[in-house]
């Protein structure tokens, strides 16, 4: 029997979701903009934008500014970004961020806090819930939230966002995401994702790998994780561990690991590692990024021991890239978080380890870049995340969230 292909339906609202996307990442677009960057007739364009509009998505409004084209102008389409959010959660090993971000990627309020490191579940649970609960309450009263996601510095079981191990916190197979939602009682869920995979996402569609679809993101926060995009899509294994870059031996009987193993690039260059070889101790309360880019300050202004403990960190960071670059034939590798700072100081150095350990072929083409968005990589993921079902499906997620609940 032949399959049948995609119903009218269908195809509607995959189109619904493309444009809805397309203004979304790439921000404001005329009406003619639209049609010829995504193949569409005027007219369909036009039936679309009104199917996005009526559902209060987006609005259609006359160009802005100088630069007007004589005649009748194209109408500019931009998403409605106060009227329709996600909640995005960042716990970090040093702090906390929840932030509510509009539809186009606008941060529209945020609240930020140090996180102690011997905080408990409970504790932590708290200060989500009361951050995000005051960013609701500051929304515009027709607003709805369209998602949540959180990303944690640790492994999170995809099939059931069962976090499975976290640095500094006693997790034991917490499910933060479902005690979130049912406290936040905004009737979504919160999904939770492992941080270098959010990073990953970000730097795919804001930051430096927007022109990219095979990119490993590099990211350091105490710990060291890491994010694949293969082919335009997030690599997560079997079970979501995808990306447990950290925890690649490249130094067999090295440095301890937290992991149980010895030799990880976790061990070789994390925040931890390179304190020990700069003579540096970890001073109680200083946020642990603060401290490498103190490092990486200092070998600038001639501090020899600070050279020398990049340089060290530098060659196994090198190295690990090397094998990456062999494994995943990557378009880029960026940098991010601690691993950000430690790039900038000791780039020289890799590029020479890279240079004599990867084979020829796939590094002859490889960009090293740092994360474009900075210490917000993994809260722009987290957002992304968040509104990924209501790109897929706008009218029907936003039909399904404003539909009263029936007793």
């Amino acid at each position: 029997m032949m399959k049948a292909g995609p119903s009218q339906e269908d195809i509607r609202r995959h189109n619904l979701g493309t444009l809805l996307r397309f203004v979304h990442l790439r921000g404001p677009a005329s009406r003619a903009v639209l049609a010829e960057t995504l193949g569409l007739n005027r007219s369909t364009i036009m039936a679309l934008t009104s199917d996005l509009t009526s559902a209060g998505l987006v609005r259609e409004e006359l160009p802005r500014g100088p630069g007007r084209r004589a005649g009748r102008p194209s109408l500019v389409v931009r998403p409605e970004s106060t009227r329709v959010y996600v909640l995005a959660f960042e716990v970090g090993v040093d702090r906390l961020v929840v932030a509510r971000v509009g539809l186009g990627g606008v941060v529209l309020d945020r609240r930020e806090g140090v996180r102690a490191r011997d905080s408990d579940p409970a504790d932590l649970l708290g200060v989500l819930v009361a951050g995000a609960r005051s960013l609701v309450r500051k929304a515009e009263r027709d607003a709805v939230c369209v998602g949540a996601a959180l990303g944690f510095p640790g492994t999170v079981r995809r099939s059931d966002d069962t976090i499975m191990f976290g640095p500094n916190l006693d997790v034991g197979g917490l499910r933060l995401g479902d005690a979130l939602s049912r406290r936040l009682g905004l009737g979504i869920p919160v999904s939770v994702c492992n941080d270098a995979n959010l990073g990953a996402l970000a730097e795919h569609e804001r930051g430096a790998g927007v022109s990219c679809d095979n990119l490993i993101y590099l990211h350091g926060d105490v710990g060291v994780g890491g994010g694949i995009i293969a082919h335009g899509r997030l690599l997560g294994g079997d079970e979501g561990f995808g990306g447990e870059i950290g925890h690649m031996v490249i130094n067999p009987g090295g440095r301890p690991c937290a992991c149980g193993s010895k030799g990880c690039l976790e061990a070789e260059v994390g925040e931890r590692t390179l304190l020990d070889h700069a003579g540096r101790e970890e001073i109680p309360g200083q946020p642990g990024r603060d401290a490498v880019r103190a490092i990486v300050a200092a070998a600038d202004a001639g501090d020899i021991k600070a050279r020398e403990a990049l340089h060290r960190v530098g060659t196994w960071l090198g190295l690990g890239v090397a094998n990456l670059v062999n494994l995943f034939n990557p378009g880029m590798v960026i940098f991010g978080g601690t691993l950000r700072d430690i790039f900038l100081g000791a780039a020289a150095q890799i590029r020479s380890v890279l240079a004599t350990s990867a084979l020829a072929a796939p590094r002859e083409k490889v960009k090293l870049r740092t994360a474009t968005l900075g210490d917000d990589t993994t809260l722009v993921g987290a957002a992304e995340f968040a509104f990924a079902e209501v790109l897929s499906d706008p009218v029907q997620v936003l039909t399904r969230l404003r539909a009263p609940e029936t007793v």
